[in-house]
């Protein structure tokens, strides 16, 4: 797998992908989240490529205090070989370069192998209650 940054013309294969890995929900457009994240440094966009196919990425961002991961999808084909692993040594290992001392992220309660996983790289359960709002419908 080669990890590079994001590009347009990514848009269609990275959607497919995230369709694939079930991270898309019908309350989120993902062309619109594409959109929001390329409105910021889009430096913390990956895709990890394998014989010229999207196969793999992850999105992250970083508000000065708190860097958070969204969207890291693997091709169900090319699970199980490290590139979830190396995807998010890569976007931590940028998110530390710009101070960066914390990383959150999300998994969906009951998602035990992803759960897994993220444990396996040494995240931790922290003692917080996630909570949402809605400020910009994405559908309707």
């Amino acid at each position: 797998m080669t990890i590079r940054g994001y590009r347009p013309e990514d848009e269609a294969a990275v959607i497919r992908l995230w369709e694939a890995c079930g991270l898309i929900r019908p309350w989120n457009d993902p062309r619109r989240d594409i959109a929001r994240k390329l409105a910021e440094p889009p430096e913390l966009f990956l895709v990890g490529e394998c014989e010229g196919a999207v196969m793999a990425s992850v999105m992250a961002g970083y508000d000065g205090h708190r860097g958070w991961v969204y969207y890291l999808a693997v091709a169900p084909g090319h699970r199980g070989a490290g590139h979830g692993r190396r995807l998010m040594a890569e976007v931590e290992a940028r998110l530390a370069a710009r101070g960066c001392a914390k990383l959150n992220l999300q998994v969906r309660a009951g998602n035990a192998e992803v759960l897994a996983f993220y444990r396996a790289l040494g995240y931790v359960q922290d003692e917080v209650v996630s909570l949402g709002r809605r400020l910009i419908p994405d559908r309707e």
